[in-house]
């Protein structure tokens, strides 16, 4: 399975300090207040390691944050990597890792799986995503696509059935049909198949499937007759080699930005993404200055790798959560 990981010396002069028992003044994160070179010296003397796996849809965010992270605590090594969600709650479930980053919600069976472990964590929303749908430029028949025409393309039996554009409209070319999209273990998958097929993982299996995103935009940028679907991050970044389609969820056709995936209209394929931090991690300094640093700068950083900022109100809830967390 192709996978990525990236480690980062990490330093600490911008981030919050480490959990206290007792404030005067708080930080979002409920630690003590200090000046701001009491603060630089904490988060500059830190060491240890912050663990993150998961999503390769967050993987931008949580990198970006890691490397900003790194400038100010270089004596703490982040991990970040990348083989999807559910491999992300594998890791989670079996304590080897502190943050699972995640394109989908916690699935109950995961839950039960935590519980049986004694492993307690907080769910964090840190940004929503357009779950984009991409061709190649070179394709000049669709500017759009409905659901059903997706549904079409992607449903199990279509292996059997649509192979090339025109099986999906006869006014469209006789051209074969490349599929490219992320693997079984993305939660980028369950979510597409659930929201497009109405079935978590209902899918064909004749695709060529990957948790490493640039590699399906590879796959699209070099061939005409490609279709594929990833994070919108990873379309932003490579916008000159895809063709981005609007999506009509049965109100016209949309294109996911910041204002439709944040309203909901970019329909059926707007999501929220989350990080999930095990409490057990958040007593270790390290860990609980890296995720007060995180919340403090993932809306700015959000916006940089193509995603769209939580509200102040989700903003809120996350510093609340923390901060309880924390206590």
């Amino acid at each position: 399975m192709a996978w990525a990981l990236l480690s980062f010396s990490v330093l600490g002069c911008g981030g919050s300090n480490p959990p206290a028992t007792s404030s005067t003044s708080e930080s979002p994160a409920g630690q003590t207040g200090s000046t701001g070179e009491e603060a630089a010296g904490t988060e500059a003397e830190l060491t240890g390691d912050v663990r993150i796996h998961g999503s390769s849809t967050v993987f931008p965010v949580s990198r970006a944050v890691a490397e900003e992270y790194g400038e100010v605590s270089p004596k703490v090594k982040v991990s970040v990597g990348s083989a999807g969600t559910s491999g992300g709650m594998k890791k989670f479930v079996a304590g080897e890792i502190d943050i699972c980053d995640a394109s989908r919600k916690i699935k109950e069976t995961e839950q039960e799986q935590c519980a049986a472990a004694g492993i307690e964590y907080i769910e964090l929303t840190v940004a929503f995503d357009g779950l984009s749908v991409v061709v190649n430029p070179g394709n000049d028949w669709i500017d759009c696509l409905t659901v059903e025409q997706l549904k079409t393309i992607w449903r199990p039996e279509s292996g059997e059935t649509v192979m090339k554009w025109s099986d999906v409209n006869p006014d469209w070319p006789d051209e074969e049909l490349k599929l490219y999209g992320p693997g079984t273990d993305s939660g980028t998958f369950d979510y597409f198949t659930a929201a497009i097929n109405g079935e978590e993982r209902a899918s064909r299996a004749d695709y060529t499937a990957s948790e490493n995103d640039n590699l399906l935009v590879r796959g699209v940028a070099s061939d005409k007759g490609a279709l594929g679907y990833f994070g919108y991050a990873y379309y932003a970044e490579n916008k000159d080699q895809l063709k981005l389609l609007a999506i009509d969820g049965g109100n016209g056709c949309v294109a996911p930005d910041d204002t439709t995936v944040r309203d909901g209209s970019y329909s059926p394929l707007s999501r929220p993404l989350f990080i999930y931090v095990r409490l057990e991690s958040l007593k270790r300094p390290e860990v609980a200055s890296f995720v007060s640093y995180y919340l403090k700068n993932a809306s700015r950083l959000v916006g940089d790798v193509g995603y769209v900022p939580v509200s102040d109100e989700v903003a809120k809830q996350n510093e609340e959560l923390l901060k309880t967390a924390l206590q």
